[in-house]
């Protein structure tokens, strides 16, 4: 491996000036001039731009501009010790010492390792102090190198070699990380440290925060945030366990650790990958800079949600919308594996439906439910100072039917896109950027043999696994920059989509129209069976895999229904009906017997409202994570009523969200709402009976759901109980706590 630092990319005491912008262009130029890229001015602006973003000046008077970029030809870095310091945006001042970090598009992980290590090494005091002590050029190579772990260190640190290194395993299992100058002794740190000063924190039960660290480049701030946060939860006797989402690669943390937490942290300036294992935990979210600026508020931040009663909670919808894939590396299972980038494509083709569906449905609205016959030739023969004189009769006149031609030809070009965004994207979940094009290639050829969402599933598996396997090899440094952008997508859109041409595509067509003729064909009690499974799938794990399985069948065949085979609508309403039940139920619930629910519960449960009424069945969870063994068994039951009356009065949507939102896009809109209706009632009085008789037996339940007295004294015995501490004399006598429910935790 070359090095990444010589003398001549090296600057001592220099005037750059006073801006930032010209500090960076001098340490492109170094680079440029050392043939380390192949334009300093190509370097100097995607520096600049990253500068633009966000501020690369760190406490300490440090700056780490850096860039990813094409200009790049070796990774590098330049160093320039400045007199007079330069502004890099950090709160405490101009920075004098700068490291910019070059590296290519397609850097090696060595590299970035390398590279990521000097980050995070640049929070140790002893280390910066070095840099500032240093008399030569060689002295500051020798300091980096060291650093790096690039050259053995001499037994006895000399003054400008800084202080001894203590070598600290973090407290994830990872690497040990050093922190300065040569290593002489190794000092664990203890993963329950006692407290300092943070009242939430005990000796006998140390508080545990989780982070998430990640930036645009992933190569200086994710570390030195990582670092910054785990130093400062030390401080203050708070155990700190950090993942960074860099270029490097990602070890996930551990389930069990973050099941464990009491809060998390993000820190970053990117979408979290696999956000949805953090679903239900208190939470504070900032730029990655905040998390190198101010950890300890951060953490402090983050401890305030988890004791807050209706402290900010990560969502399930929430945690999957800005989820995407974990890197290599994480410790998946198969199935665990599949799941996740099946999910990844149905996340980002749910959009392209959303939007499409809902214009498709005003179209109808207004140019009658003949507009498909009449849309193309409209759109493409008149405007608004040329109104069609041909349209059906339902069309609300000439002004309706142009708009609404307009409306369902956006919309069913929007919707042209589903199967393409399904394998795209499922693709992009194995092999990251460069499996797209070959995934909505694949998946635009799926299209054409008539293979439906099935094949695009299978061609989107197809074209990810192709692609990164190509991605796997070891290319010459030469070619490795074609490699993202030319090489990988070109050979993996040949090979899947030519399978799928000249293999795959005639049996799967096969197979989707004989799935589509068994679907057309259900009437009576089939249909009404097949509601009752559908109804069932939304309710029983709220938002979660199953429950998406069901909505993305649905949505799925949304695009094949047809005023002649109307039975895809009528899933994609029973659907939506079931789905709407669980969060709907429990608010009524909350509003029937108060006393029986926590102060957060209720709470939850006037949010529950607009949530359920919306299709967004995640309104439940907070019940559901608190009392799982009587919510979620009268959610399935309630639903799946929901589900079997709706697809037996034949009701449809055309929407594939939205709930009664998109009333004019559900045909028998009053059947629609009399299914929620009596799934929310059902689901309702069995949680309420659950609750009240299942918790203590009957009477006594019943008692305790009745009568304030009881309700108070049982609350606060229970209490106790359940969470581990209260006495009687604490209970709120107006507000009992549920025995199933802790009011700091939902």
């Amino acid at each position: 491996m070359t090095s990444l630092i010589t003398t001549e990319l090296v600057i001592l005491d220099a005037d750059q000036g006073t801006e930032s912008s010209a500090v960076i262009r001098a340490l492109a130029a170094k680079i440029a001039e050392q043939d380390r890229a192949n334009s300093a001015d190509g370097l100097a602006a995607a520096a600049i731009a990253r500068e633009e973003k966000t501020p690369t000046g760190v406490p300490g008077g440090i700056a780490i501009p850096h860039a990813r970029t094409e200009a790049v030809t070796e990774p590098s870095l330049a160093m320039a010790r400045l007199n007079p310091p330069v502004d890099f945006g950090a709160k405490d001042g101009p920075a004098d010492l700068v490291f910019m970090i070059a590296a290519p598009e397609g850097a090696g992980k060595d590299h970035l390792k390398l590279l990521s290590k000097l980050a995070r090494s640049l929070v140790k005091k002893d280390f910066v102090a070095s840099l500032r002590a240093a008399a030569t050029e060689q002295e500051i190579v020798d300091l980096v190198e060291t650093a790096l772990g690039l050259r053995e260190t001499p037994e006895e640190a000399t003054p400008t070699g800084g202080a001894p290194t203590t070598t600290e395993p973090t407290p994830t299992g990872g690497a040990p990380t050093t922190t300065g100058g040569a290593p002489t002794t190794t000092e664990p740190i203890p993963t329950s440290a006692a407290p300092t000063e943070s009242p939430a924190s005990s000796t006998d039960n140390p508080r545990r925060v989780v982070a998430v660290t990640a930036c645009p480049t992933g190569i200086a701030h994710t570390y030195m945030a990582a670092d910054a946060l785990a130093q400062a939860g030390s401080e203050m006797g708070i155990d700190v366990v950090t993942e960074t989402q860099g270029s490097s690669g990602t070890t996930p943390i551990d389930q069990a650790v973050i099941d464990a937490a009491d809060a998390v942290v993000f820190a970053v300036d990117v979408d979290v990958r696999d956000k949805a294992r953090f679903a239900g935990k208190p939470y504070v979210q900032v730029p990655v800079k905040a998390g190198i600026d101010d950890p300890q508020g951060l953490i402090t931040k983050a401890l305030a949600e988890a004791d807050a009663p209706n402290g900010r909670r990560l969502t399930a919808a929430h945690a999957a919308d800005d989820s995407s894939d974990a890197q290599s590396g994480s410790r998946e299972s198969v199935g665990a594996h599949l799941k996740r980038v099946l999910l990844t494509g149905v996340s980002y083709m749910i959009p392209f439906v959303a939007a499409g569906g809902l214009l498709m449905a005003l179209g109808f609205l207004l140019g009658g439910f003949d507009i498909p016959d009449y849309a193309e030739d409209i759109v493409l023969g008149n405007s608004l100072w040329n109104l069609p004189t041909e349209y059906g009769d339902l069309a609300l006149g000439p002004v309706g039917a142009y708009l609404g031609a307009v409306a369902f030809q956006i919309g069913n070009l929007s919707m042209s896109f589903l199967v393409a965004a399904l394998a795209g994207y499922i693709a992009f979940g194995i092999a990251d950027r460069p499996g797209i094009a070959p995934g909505f290639t694949v998946g635009a050829v799926a299209v054409l043999m008539g293979a439906g969402f099935i094949g695009g599933i299978i061609g989107g598996l197809l074209a990810g696994y192709i692609a990164h396997w190509i991605g796997s090899f070891a290319a010459p440094r030469w070619l490795r920059g074609l490699m993202p952008v030319v090489i990988i997508p070109l050979v993996a859109s040949l090979v899947s989509s030519g399978l799928m041409f000249m293999v795959l595509g005639g049996p799967i067509s096969a197979l989707t129209k004989g799935l589509d003729s068994w679907l057309s064909s259900m009437t009576g009690t089939a249909a009404v069976i097949l509601g009752l499974i559908l109804g069932t799938m939304m309710a029983v794990d709220l938002g979660g895999p199953v429950n998406k399985v069901a909505y993305s069948f649905a949505v799925a065949g949304l695009a094949a229904g047809s005023v002649e085979n109307p039975v895809p609508w009528e899933i994609m309403a029973t659907v939506m009906a079931a789905g709407m039940v669980p969060p709907l139920a429990m608010a009524l619930a909350t509003a029937v017997r108060p006393r029986i629910f926590s102060q957060a519960e209720k709470e939850n449960g006037k949010a529950a409202w607009l949530l359920g009424a919306a299709f967004i069945s995640e309104g439940a969870i907070p019940f559901a994570a608190s009392d799982p063994l009587r919510v979620i068994p009268a959610s399935v039951v309630g639903a799946g009523v929901t589900g079997g009356m709706t697809m037996a009065f034949s009701v449809t949507s055309q929407a594939p969200h939205g709930g009664v939102f998109v009333f004019f896009a559900i045909d028998s809109f009053l059947l629609f709402l009399l299914s929620v209706v009596v799934g929310t009632i059902i689901s309702a009085l069995l949680v309420l009976a659950l609750k009240i008789f299942v918790r203590k037996g009957g009477a006594a339940g019943l008692a305790e759901a009745t009568a304030p007295s009881a309700a108070t004294a049982t609350a606060a015995a229970t209490t106790g109980s359940t969470t581990g501490s209260g006495s009687a004399d604490e209970a709120n006598p107006t507000e009992p706590v549920s025995s199933n429910a802790d009011a700091t935790r939902v």
